[in-house]
């Protein structure tokens, strides 16, 4: 690597210069640019060690690989009765979910379209319009509801 000489930019940023044997800049590169490629390129000796150590991890897992299969597998009766237990309880547990978002939904509707309802009244408005505007708020929250439900299920 070429020696770099640090010197700042007229906007305060640390830069590294090259210079070539004339002494003549031949590169001139921010410093944090700089530093972080020499970060990624590594050096040899950084290399090698990470070579040394990848072959001991590969020797570890190829040992554990082989102590699992001598170790022998579960009857296949108890893995798809786990396997049963499991969906079970998601699907129960995605119902009950469903049913506990479904009912906070319909409340908040419900209020929600009543206070809607009491604004427009408060505007001396017809009580056909009141409801037609209690309507729209409730089927407005409920979409929404709906929505919110269909993220938390999925």
């Amino acid at each position: 690597m070429a020696k770099r000489t640090v010197m700042r930019s007229s906007k305060g940023k640390k830069l590294y210069a090259v210079r070539d044997k004339g002494g003549k800049f031949k590169d001139i590169q921010q410093y944090s640019r700089a530093h972080a490629a020499d970060i990624k390129r590594g050096s040899g000796a950084e290399k090698k060690a990470a070579k040394k150590a990848a072959k001991k991890a590969a020797k570890k897992t190829t040992r554990r690989k082989a102590a699992k299969k001598t170790a022998g597998k579960r009857p296949a009766a108890k893995r798809t009765a786990r396997k049963t237990a499991r969906k079970t309880g998601r699907k129960t547990a995605r119902k009950t979910a469903r049913k506990a978002g479904r009912k906070t939904a319909r409340k908040t509707a419900r209020k929600t379209g009543r206070k809607a309802a009491r604004k427009k009244a408060s505007g001396g408005s017809t009580m056909s319009g009141v409801r037609k505007a209690a309507g729209k708020a409730v089927g407005a929250v409920e979409r929404a509801v709906r929505r919110a439900v269909r993220r938390v299920t999925s």
